[in-house]
Order: C-alpha cells, then structure tokens, then sequence
C-alpha cells in the first residue's frame, strides 16, 4: 500500500499521440471506448491517456477489491506515473466527472485543467431514480427491457435512431459485461455530494452539457459553472447525456481549444517599433 492512500491497480488504457497529456476518465458502468470518436482527434496534438477504471472493461476486478473515488484516484495517479507524468489535463464524463472533482478537491497538483462532461456537484435524486429504474428494470422486466431504457436515456432519441450501430454495438457489450465493479462503484457515486465544497477548486474548469441530458438534468451545467470560479459552459442542443458520442467533433474542438489555450504561454510584452 503506498504512503499516500489505498493500494492501486495496473490500469489497462488506450495511449495515443504526444504533446500536452490528456487524461479522458469514462463514467459509472462504461469504459474507455465512450471517447473513441475523440481520440483520433486530439491524439495529433495531445498525448491522449483514455484508461478503464477498475472493475471497467479491461482493467482488473477481484473479490475484496473496493471502488470509492480515493481508489480511483490511486489508480490514476499510478497510471500518470507509468508515463512518467505527474499530471494531465483531465476530461471526466458522468461519475468520470464526479471523479475528477473529487480529485481536485483532494490531490490538486494532479489535475493541470479539468473538463466536467455531463456531470455535477452531487448525485441528486433525480439521477439516482434513473439508475433505480435502470435496475428494477433489469430485475423485472429482463434484458432487452432493460436495454431499452437505457437507450432512451443516454441518447437524443433522433440521434440514436439514426445511429442503431451504436445500439446493437452497446447491447452485444452489455449482454457480455461484468457489471459488479460498476455495481461497486454506485455506491460510492450515490453518495457523492460536494455542494458546499467547489469554491475550493482552482483547476481552470470547462463544463459540457446536453441541454437534453436524461441522466444528469441539464440545469447542473449552470450550477456547476457559478460554483467553480472562473469556470467556463458550453451547452450542446438536442444532445443526449454521452455528449463525447454523440458530438464527438465539437466534444474534442471544446477540449482543444481549451487546452491549447491553457497550454500557450503568455504573450510578453510588444516589442518596440
């Protein structure tokens, strides 16, 4: 066990490009496929780190492993280290967003930006009735019920009929997913509340929000962004709550320009005629 918190796990993660590194955490039950349409597009400028959080895709699970946001963090900070980073702008999406709060909350030297992607302060009633409904739904009505649901909730509903790849793509890895670490994980997302607490965050702060999100009601990207100075919103219509899917170019030019912005030095001052 490190000094400085839990014990962490080796992350599998997908690694592209060099330059300013960015790190693309996913949400609760997901992995790091959600940003495959931003990858390629910032992996030209950036060095892009977009890992599966423990318990998510191909990272690990065991019995006895924990999931509260301090592992997370742990694993994360690991994996910043295996490529000889000591920290990364860092881009988190739904529960991947309350992560990254969380984190600059408590480790700030780590986070050089931060772009909160349908997320919020506090995991408030209206996201946990979702994810009830989501369960229940499984538990009484079976599968494709089940797929269904989460269908209508995590996409625009012109967008996903118009992208029934993306369904069937998403119903053939759910079909096969061990949800156990995701399951894990939803307790601690539950619980998560940090109203009260953001004033504190100095990380330079962008918020992308779907005005159509069923998820995370739209209304906390405005919250968000009167909560954290000097924060920056920019709100995509008749998008859904997996904007990186669904707005994959506008998501990565968001992140871009935000970064580079960031990244530049200061202009000095002009030099005499």
């Amino acid at each position: 066990m490190s000094a400085s918190g839990p014990p962490a796990v080796e992350l599998y993660a997908r690694v592209e490009g060099s330059g300013p590194p960015i790190l693309l955490v996913h949400g609760l039950g997901g992995d790091h496929t959600a940003f495959h349409g931003v990858i390629p597009l910032l992996a030209p400028r950036f060095q892009v780190i977009a890992p599966d959080l423990r318990g998510h895709g191909r990272s690990p699970s065991s019995p006895g492993m924990t999931f509260s946001f301090a592992d997370h963090e742990a694993d994360l900070r690991e994996l910043l280290k295996k490529h000889g980073l000591t920290s990364a702008h860092v881009v988190g999406l739904s529960a991947g967003g309350f992560l990254a709060l969380q984190w600059a909350l408590d480790a700030p030297a780590y986070e050089r930006s931060m772009t909160l992607v349908g997320a919020s302060s506090h995991c408030d009633n209206h996201t946990r009735a979702v994810a009830r409904n989501w369960a229940e739904t499984y538990r009484n009505d079976g599968f494709d019920a089940y797929m269904l649901r989460l269908l209508k909730d995590l996409y625009y509903p012109d967008w996903i009929e118009a992208h029934m790849e993306v369904a069937d793509e998403l119903r053939e890895k759910m079909r096969n997913a061990d949800l156990r670490g995701a399951f894990a994980w939803g307790d601690a997302v539950r619980s998560f509340d940090l109203r009260g607490r953001l004033g504190r965050v100095k990380a330079p702060t962008l918020i992308l929000q779907g005005v159509d999100d069923a998820v995370v009601d739209g209304s906390h990207g405005r919250l968000l962004r009167q909560a954290i100075q000097g924060a920056h919103l920019k709100l995509f219509a008749q998008t859904g709550h997996l904007v990186p899917v669904e707005r994959p170019q506008e998501t990565a030019a968001a992140i871009e320009e935000f970064v580079t912005r960031l990244e530049s030095p200061p202009a000095g001052p002009m030099a005499d005629a």
